[in-house]
């Protein structure tokens, strides 16, 4: 038995200035509309994912770090489109550094690595927080009120089942797994059941999930040295013993590159150039499995995205010989971007979970929105100018330790944040405005000090300000973001129409210290160590020109030459036999669920089930099909359904054959297409 599941993102390489100068779109919606989804689910970070079917429904939660409020509840019917329901954490408020007081924070700590369970009418979530002990949220609706409770000790990525038996156990650790039977009220283990299930050396990682299914305990795990992957484990008891497979999931990155890393703890920091070797260093990893009510499988795991964070996506499962792998037959542990949706009995139109834009005319911020530590509800208001967020100036020396800033996560691969800001209000040492925030990060403001009045842009790393005076009040802040080349640029305006380009480009970076990607990020503080003043920020946009899963629609009808990405060359046919060479013509035919057939003259291009190509005539069938799918940076890509493995041109013979897993990220290995249509039909 096998799932259908999996898709990918399709991104431009059309310049941004370009991109962004095009229509106004909706934000990123995996949902094609055509019965296929393309991965991440949300082109945005959501990280540590873990979904549980319960009925016909899905619930979804995963890690928020040091932002609150914490732990977002979504909803689904079919794994694809989902609602925000709540967060099961308003505020975790543990001492002055969840509060960024006394000269002290919880960034890349906080709320992390959740296990979200059903069991007896009522939702739990399990999760870890540093230097505290794992705490509890409990719920009989998923919607809330959720009660917080805190165990006795603490579980490193734990994981929990409740068994059929009664019984609830408790896996965790970091290299070496451990196992426990939980106390019936869930705050400890019984004395005498804690044992090692893995040492350390046995390769099944960390950020475990535990199962039962079919009679059989199954645990998944990640491991991140080296190559990052999944592992399985499987037993007849809970305490095992266990035998251990070490890849369900392995090197599915979608030829995803690394991005942009840094060392150092201070700036300027040492960044270090992105790499396009085909290392695994930002692989599918950490998630696991769930079922639907028609008896599919479907995978779940996060993989790096450079600056935008952790982002989670779908696979469909294929069980072979008791194993729960990661991908289709064929091409078992890899992951199609684009696929056809889960079979859930349930049709949902394409929708996305937040809302990002906002004109804050409503009396509670929009649930997008999370506050960097806890905020101080003494110093932010809806109400007291209506139909702005007003920000008063706490003290800080810095963004970095600055009260009271709203957030919301980057989207990709390209988005334009906008704010308006009515700068009236503020003091002296006050300053005010947009960031894209992480390490290194930037800002575009407004500051006064003696001189009035002036817009600045700030980076971070290179400690450069650009500084304009100004002679309004009312102003128009954006950042225009580029996150696959992770170069963003800031700019201004004081009508809302001519935006003046402000400051040099900003490289955003993927990092370990907050542990978060780029956030978008609205600010008032002050200089001075004082209260000011307070800004007041009139609405929050952001523009994506490309939220769908392709950025160029399929060409169905037309005629197309395909090309060998970074060559004229590309897919010719000669005596029967597909090479390459000067390209030839192919009529695009629609075959349904995103799929096509490549016709030259009267016959198709055809898989046989050695992965050789031939062309054949008649009527197109799945030999002939082919899933259209692009790579994060916008080339083709051919998914063969003969043999569920891509089209590859091999450059040592120019030989056609549909027998890759998937491209690799360097782009070496002749599976990336561009194409260009022709004056035919």
């Amino acid at each position: 038995m096998f799932i259908i599941g999996l898709a990918g993102l399709l991104l431009s390489l059309t310049s941004v200035s370009s991109i962004l100068a095009g229509p106004r779109a909706t934000t990123w919606t995996a949902d094609n509309g055509n019965g296929t989804y393309t991965n991440p689910l949300f082109y945005e970070e959501f990280s540590d994912p873990d979904i549980i079917r319960v009925g016909s429904d899905y619930y979804l939660t995963g890690t928020t770090m040091h932002s609150m409020p914490g732990l977002p509840v979504l909803h689904s019917k079919d794994l694809v489109n989902w609602e925000f329901l709540s967060y099961a954490l308003d505020k975790l408020d543990l001492g002055p550094a969840y509060r960024l007081e006394d000269g002290k924070n919880i960034y890349g700590q906080g709320i992390w690595a959740p296990s979200f369970r059903y069991h007896d009418g009522t939702f739990y979530i399990f999760s870890n927080v540093n230097h505290e002990t794992t705490q509890v949220f409990r719920a009989s609706d998923p919607k809330g009120p959720w009660t917080h409770t805190q165990m006795k000790r603490s579980f490193h990525d734990l994981s929990v089942l409740f068994d059929d038996d009664g019984k609830a156990y408790v896996v965790w650790g970091y290299r070496n797994i451990h196992v426990g039977q939980m106390n019936d009220d869930l705050t400890d283990i019984l004395p005498g059941t804690e044992h090692e299930l893995f040492p350390p050396d046995s390769l099944m990682g960390e950020g475990s999930h535990f199962y039962k299914i079919g009679g059989k305990y199954i645990i998944i795990s990640a491991w991140w040295d080296g190559h990052m992957r999944m592992a399985a484990a499987r037993a007849d008891h809970p305490d095992g013993p266990y035998e251990v497979l070490p890849a369900i999931s392995l090197d599915e990155d979608f030829g995803h590159t690394v991005g942009y890393r840094l060392t150092g703890k201070t700036p300027p920091f040492h960044i270090i150039p992105p790499d396009p070797a085909p290392n695994g260093r930002v692989s599918l990893h950490q998630g696991g499995i769930v079922d639907t009510p028609s008896g599919q499988w479907w995978g779940f795991s996060m993989m790096d995205y450079n600056s935008l964070g952790r982002v989670t996506a779908l696979s469909p499962v294929t069980w072979n010989d008791g194993w729960p792998y990661f991908g289709l037959p064929g091409n078992l542990t890899r992951t199609p971007r684009t696929w056809v949706k889960p079979d859930t009995g349930v049709v949902q139109a394409p929708s996305a979970p937040y809302e990002r834009s906002d004109d804050f005319s409503e009396s509670q911020l929009k649930p997008i929105w999370q506050w960097s530590h806890v905020p101080d509800d003494r110093a932010w208001s809806l109400s007291e100018r209506p139909g702005f967020l007003r920000l008063h100036a706490l003290p800080a020396t810095s963004l970095w330790d600055a009260r009271n800033s709203l957030t919301q996560r980057a989207i990709g691969p390209y988005s334009s944040p906008t704010t308006v800001l009515d700068a009236s209000g503020l003091q002296a040492g006050d300053v005010a405005g947009l960031a894209l925030f992480s390490l290194p990060y930037a800002w575009i403001g407004v500051v006064r000090d003696a001189g009035g009045l002036s817009v600045v842009q700030f980076d971070q790393q290179t400690g450069k300000t650009k500084r304009v005076k100004l002679k309004v009040t009312r102003i128009w802040l954006r950042a225009d973001c580029d996150y696959l080349k992770e170069q963003s640029h800031f700019s201004y305006s004081t009508d809302g129409k001519k935006f003046v380009r402000l400051g040099e480009e900003f490289t955003s970076v993927f990092q370990l210290t907050t542990f978060q990607g780029v956030r978008n990020t609205l600010f008032a503080y002050n200089t001075r160590g004082v209260t000011g003043g307070h800004a007041d920020f009139d609405s929050f946009t952001v523009h994506e020109p490309h939220p769908h899963g392709l950025m160029r629609p399929i060409p169905y009808g037309r005629t197309v030459r395909l090309l060998s990405f970074g060559s004229q060359s590309g897919l010719a046919v000669a005596r029967n036999v597909a090479k390459l060479g000067k390209p030839g013509l192919f009529r695009v035919v629609d075959m349904g669920l995103g799929r096509v057939a490549l016709r030259s003259g009267g016959a198709y291009l055809s898989v046989l089930p050695d992965a050789n190509i031939r062309m054949k005539r008649g009527k197109p069938a799945a030999s002939e099909s082919f899933q259209w799918m692009e790579t994060p940076t916008g080339e083709l890509i051919l998914m063969s359904l003969q043999t569920n493995r891509y089209l590859r041109i091999d450059k040592s013979n120019a030989m056609v054959t549909a027998d890759s897993p998937g491209p690799r990220s360097d782009g070496a290995d002749g599976v990336r297409f561009t194409w260009e249509k022709t004056n035919g039909r």
